[in-house]
Parts: structure tokens; C-alpha cells; sequence
């Protein structure tokens, strides 16, 4: 059954279209009862039987007052979902292991609120989804954020998700299965304990002297060590680190010292499988780019000449991601 199951509902997201952007109206929207609302029913059917028995006037008072409801309930369910637009916002790229954030703007033409909205990611299982709620304003819109997490590193589909309420009474569910068209990054997580960063390779035309030492000294720069002269410090990315909230300090080499370019080589990393090699190139990465240093990445079929920054960074994550 759980097989079958599985089957049928990838079948059923298989045929929704992909969009960013999901207007829902009364072909994409479902209503069934829930259980109270089957229970709800079982009750009133009683009651008409007792009331037929015994020939109970207000019996038959009560049981079509609560059937009345119980319709108009289901009506306003109904509308309460249809006609809201669901929006969803690029995802930012994550780290393995960590959850991607998906922001989505509901939005509403009406003049009367929506309340009680429900969106989450569709389960895999037979456990119900995880859903976050929230109320859309009359002729206004919400943003709502919803957790995934990733499975794998690469560039993923976002799943399919869900929006659904059970306003006013809780006797049905609505809801709907909107499948988005965006992807999203997931780089490699960090190594944890990541060993120190590798000796630097001479510039090209210079010769090979003594290497550098394993803690940062590339191209003139170097981790801020305890006993340097204040004059030594590079404050302009002293500044740069403040800014961000990191305390990291670099100092400037010895005039006459070589000038180093670090390179984190994928063939050379220390390591013996791949996803092991690629947490630790990205620790490296993460760990040049606090220090203010220039760095290159070398990967099967691909190399990033030495740069710094973000989109030097962000350009080196990627390329790890989809190794």
C-alpha cells in the first residue's frame, strides 16, 4: 500500500505544472470532510433516526439547524482558499544539512480576510506535512516562510507543496498541491574539523624558495599573529571584517618574503572520497575568504583562478555543489 501509494502521488505531481506563481481557483482546490466532520455526520444521522422514531419536532429542529451549518460551513471553507495567489520567492543556496527557507506571498483581491491558512511541504510518508499558518488580509498579502530539508547536495527541485485550511467550523479540509518551477543550491557542508590550510605555490616566473607556512601566508598576507607590529595590520581589511561582524586580522609579510598564491586543489586535499574532499575544500574556502586572502580551486575539468569576495566565494561553492 505505502508503494502504491507513493506511486500514485508522484504520478499526481508529475502532471501539475511547474510555476513560480499558482492562482488558486475551483480547478486546483479539493474539499473533503475530516474525521469531525465525519463524526459530525454519523451524528446527525442519528439524530434523524431518533427524531423519525419518536416523532421529535425539535429533534428534527436541531438536525437540519446543525446539517444547515454544517453546509454552510463548507461553503465558506471552500471560498476561504479559493482565489488566493501563492508566490514564491527564489530560494537563497544553503549548506548541506541545513534547512532551505522558502519564502511565499499570499495574496488576496477580496475584501474580506482569509483566515487560517496552512502551507508546508508535501510528506513523503503517510505522515501528515508540517504546515506553518497565517492569515491573508482583505485585499492585501502575507509572506510566509516554510522549511525543506535537502536530502543531497547539487542543484534540486524544489518538492511540491501544500496549502490548505480548515476555517471556520473544521468540518472539511481544503487544500491544494502546488508544484514549483524554481531550484535551488545546496553546497557541501563544511568539514568540521578542517585541517589547516595548505602550503602556498610560487607565483609563475619566481623560484621556489622555503613554502609557505600552513596558516594563511599567501600573496603578502597572513593571519594576525600575537607580537605583530601595528603597522603590519592590513586595515582595510580589518575594516571590511569589522563590518561584517567577523574580528579576523591580517598582517602584511616581510618585504622580502616570497609571494605565495594559494591554490585548494581537489586532487591534493588529503582526503580519500569525494564527499569527504569536498567538505573540506568548502571549509577551506569559507576559512580563505574570512581571512581576506586571494584563492584559487582546482577541481576535475574546471579551474577558478585566485580571487576574494563574495562572488569569487559564491562562484567556488557553486562549482563544489555541482562536482
Amino acid at each position: 500500500m505505502a508503494l502504491a501509494r507513493t506511486r500514485l502521488r508522484r504520478w499526481f505531481h508529475n502532471r501539475l505544472p511547474a510555476t513560480d506563481t499558482l492562482t488558486l481557483t475551483q480547478r486546483n482546490v479539493y474539499i473533503l470532510p475530516t474525521r469531525p466532520g465525519w463524526m459530525l455526520a454519523f451524528t446527525l444521522l442519528v439524530l434523524l433516526v431518533g427524531s423519525i422514531n419518536y416523532q421529535l419536532n425539535l429533534g428534527y429542529l436541531l438536525t437540519f439547524l446543525l446539517a444547515g451549518s454544517a453546509v454552510v460551513g463548507m461553503h465558506v471553507c471552500h471560498g476561504n482558499l479559493r482565489g488566493v495567489t501563492l508566490h514564491l520567492s527564489p530560494p537563497a543556496p544553503v549548506h548541506a544539512g541545513q534547512p532551505v527557507l522558502l519564502d511565499i506571498r499570499l495574496s488576496s483581491d477580496l475584501k474580506r480576510p482569509r483566515y487560517g491558512l496552512g502551507l508546508g511541504v508535501v510528506a513523503t510518508g503517510s505522515e501528515a506535512p508540517h504546515l506553518a499558518w497565517i492569515d491573508v488580509p482583505a485585499q492585501g498579502s502575507s509572506v510566509i516562510q516554510v522549511a525543506w530539508q535537502a536530502p543531497r547536495r547539487g542543484l534540486l527541485a524544489l518538492p511540491a507543496l501544500t496549502a490548505q485550511t480548515l476555517f471556520p467550523l473544521g468540518t472539511f479540509r481544503v487544500w491544494t498541491v502546488w508544484r514549483p518551477a524554481a531550484q535551488v543550491l545546496i553546497y557541501p557542508a563544511p568539514e568540521a574539523h578542517a585541517p589547516p590550510l595548505p602550503p602556498g605555490e610560487p607565483l609563475g616566473g619566481q623560484a621556489s624558495g622555503s613554502q609557505a607556512q600552513s596558516t594563511g601566508e599567501f600573496d603578502g598576507v597572513r593571519a594576525y599573529r600575537r607580537g605583530d607590529p601595528i603597522k603590519a595590520v592590513v586595515w582595510k581589511k580589518a575594516a571590511q571584517a569589522f563590518a561584517s561582524g567577523r574580528d579576523q586580522l591580517v598582517s602584511r609579510e616581510a618585504q622580502n618574503a616570497q609571494r605565495q598564491q594559494l591554490w585548494l586543489d581537489h586532487a591534493r586535499c588529503g582526503a580519500n572520497d569525494l564527499e569527504t574532499r569536498l567538505s573540506r575544500l568548502t571549509a577551506w574556502v569559507l576559512l580563505a575568504e574570512r581571512l581576506g586572502l586571494d584563492y584559487g580551486l582546482r577541481l576535475p575539468g574546471q579551474v577558478i583562478s585566485p580571487d576574494q569576495g563574495m562572488s569569487h566565494r559564491n562562484r567556488c561553492l557553486e562549482a563544489l555543489a555541482r562536482v
